[in-house]
């Protein structure tokens, strides 16, 4: 979710796309160098920061925010940029960097492979069994690709079905909701339509709680009262104000925000981590 707001600095009054997200100013304290910045993904966007703060027109806090970085990590940009009179390389030598595959593995690997014939899988366990190693299925998958022995499956590396935020064709038919921590040290509880993608109900609250969630949810309904449709089903996270983490055997769990959807015959769907 973006929010816009507007930021005064000494050349122009400008708005900018800023999400809530809180960064520590230690966020960035294990990195030594900066070819490897995840965040930093526009280059445009760093150049016209750093031109813009050596000439005095902005502060480093307001570019930092831009970039949506620490302004500690802002500085440790510029003072190379003031030392290299360059821009620095982003989005290189990102991530682990890669091991070589041990001979012995690959022998491992070969021998078991022509006395079992059998997938990266199974020889995972086969040579964790027999010689005490553990080999990550993906590495045997590697090795026999080395050897000619397997070949890729273009079915296997892609998403099976494709992830699609808004898909009904009827209004109420799935609402979403969630809690959003404002820059005010607020949290702001949001039911929007799925369809539509109407704001149908919002509250501002001084705290994340279910007795909260369950306001906003009371106003989405009457909304859809008003217009003689029902919500049909509300799309949640797996947090504790709209979803019971402590179930039994039998997943079962009393949990208020789940009981009131129960009781008006309104479905709950608990979505994946990271989605929406």
């Amino acid at each position: 979710m973006f929010i816009f707001f507007k930021v005064n600095v000494t050349v122009h009054e400008w708005f900018i796309e800023a999400s809530w997200t809180v960064v520590s100013r230690n966020y960035f304290a294990s990195f030594t160098h900066i070819d490897g910045m995840v965040k930093l993904s526009n280059k445009s966007k760093l150049k016209w920061c750093l031109l813009h703060y050596e000439k005095g027109d902005t502060t480093s806090k307001w570019a930092a925010n831009h970039l949506g970085i620490s302004q500690r990590r802002f500085q440790q940009i510029y003072k190379q940029y003031q030392t290299t009179k360059e821009m620095p390389n982003i989005g290189i030598d990102v991530g682990r960097p890669k091991k070589e595959i041990l001979a012995e593995w690959k022998t491992i690997i070969k021998q078991q492979y022509e006395k079992t014939w059998c997938g990266a899988v199974y020889l995972e366990k086969k040579i964790n069994t027999k010689h005490h190693i553990y080999i990550p299925k993906h590495i045997i998958h590697q090795v026999l690709l080395e050897l000619g022995y397997a070949r890729h499956e273009v079915s296997k590396q892609k998403r099976r079905k494709p992830w699609i935020r808004y898909e009904r064709t009827h209004c109420l038919s799935l609402v979403h909701t969630d809690y959003h921590y404002t820059s005010d040290g607020r949290y702001l509880c949001t039911i929007l339509d799925d369809a539509s993608r109407k704001v149908l109900a919002v509250g501002e609250f001084d705290h994340k709680t279910t007795e909260n969630a369950l306001l906003v949810l009371k106003q989405a309904i009457c909304e859809g009262e008003s217009w003689n449709h029902p919500v049909l089903a509300v799309l949640t996270d797996h947090g504790s104000e709209f979803y019971a983490n402590k179930r039994d055997v039998k997943g079962h769990a009393a949990h208020e925000y789940e009981q009131f959807l129960k009781d008006h015959g309104i479905k709950q769907i608990v979505c994946g981590v990271n989605h929406p």
